[in-house]
């Protein structure tokens, strides 16, 4: 495929999905404090498959989830459900001393919320942009425009390790999809997209795309294109 792309100099576009992974990863990788609280969520997981001690806290009565380390989704999923279950989790723990040293600390705790916080909401995209089945270029641009604009957008509430890991995230995805025939592409895709159309498009480039647009289309068809 790679080979087919180059003879033919066609743009190649790595699956979003994927990218996001890397994002993800290049972002948790430069935090020790990350990997070594996920070391404990594991051990943590590998000591119980579900809890009695749900019920009687009124928690869902859910079981603990393991971390899969090629989809960076998981590890979000077994850090909601650890924090999701963590008084239930202390509750059984506390009982046996040979145990007690599983119980996530305070500062473990602050850090699963931090990397709760800024992945949890990024989780969905992973695989609605990584689809087999249907088209989603043309949801690219909108997406890293929600990116920026939205959920990796830092705020004051954030911790610092939230607004890190934003930064990371938010700075390799533009820098992935920030040169110019990339940016030629996904303009394409998502002014062809009648959901879209110039919505996402720099309003600098929009007379190029229209004179691609009509440039590109057979001589017996007409388009008329909205600002």
């Amino acid at each position: 495929m790679v080979k087919a792309a180059s003879l033919n100099e066609w743009t190649m576009l790595q699956c979003f999905g994927h990218r996001l992974h890397l994002a993800v990863e290049n972002a948790v990788k430069k935090d020790g404090r990350i990997n070594r609280t996920a070391g404990v969520c594991k051990k943590l997981v590998g000591h119980f498959s579900q809890l009695e001690a749900q019920k009687e806290l009124n928690l869902p009565s859910h079981f603990l989830i393991t971390e899969c380390q090629t989809r960076w989704g998981s590890r979000q999923m077994m850090i909601s459900r650890i924090l999701e279950q963590q008084k239930a989790l202390s509750q059984v723990l506390s009982v046996d001393k040979k145990l007690r040293h599983l119980i996530p600390n305070w500062q473990d705790i602050d850090v699963l919320e931090s990397v709760s916080k800024s992945l949890g909401p990024l989780l969905e995209f992973t695989d609605a942009l990584s689809g087999e089945d249907y088209v989603s270029v043309s949801y690219v641009k909108p997406v890293l425009h929600l990116f920026n604009s939205s959920m990796l957008l830092m705020r004051e509430e954030d911790t610092d390790l939230s607004k890190k890991l934003k930064k990371e995230m938010r700075d390799y995805l533009n820098e992935k999809y920030e040169d110019e025939d990339t940016q030629k592409l996904l303009d394409m895709a998502s002014c062809l997209d009648p959901r879209f159309k110039m919505d996402f498009i720099a309003a600098d480039s929009k007379p190029q795309v229209k004179a691609r647009v009509t440039s590109d289309m057979p001589g017996d068809c007409s388009c008329k294109l909205q600002h």
